[in-house]
């Protein structure tokens, strides 16, 4: 190797010195069956908690909404898709009725 980069701009890196950030262990190819295995469980364990509290949170969200609507019987529970739903509309009546107001 020559010790000068193209176009004379000073110096290439030192033999024998490593990039920063690269790490020393073995090469991916190298990971044993089982380490393998047991990253993509640790993987797809961290990606059911994600999606389950996403759930939780959407749902959450939805009670909220449904505490807010005005419905009847006062028990009876809304599905999501009726909770958007009913929603809608009532935020386009309410809308509605200041236009005319």
């Amino acid at each position: 190797r020559p010790a000068e980069a193209p176009g004379g701009r000073g110096l290439r890196r030192a033999e024998g010195k490593r990039r920063p950030g690269r790490s020393r262990g073995a090469p991916r190819a190298a990971r044993t069956a089982e380490t393998a295995q047991r990253i993509k469980r640790s993987r797809r364990l961290k990606a059911n908690n994600r999606e389950r509290n996403r759930m939780h949170n959407l749902n959450a969200a939805l009670d909220a909404l449904r505490d807010v609507l005005p419905t009847f019987p006062e028990d009876a529970k809304l599905t999501k898709i009726e909770t958007l739903r009913f929603a809608h509309n009532y935020i386009w009546a309410l809308t509605e009725t200041l236009r005319l107001a």
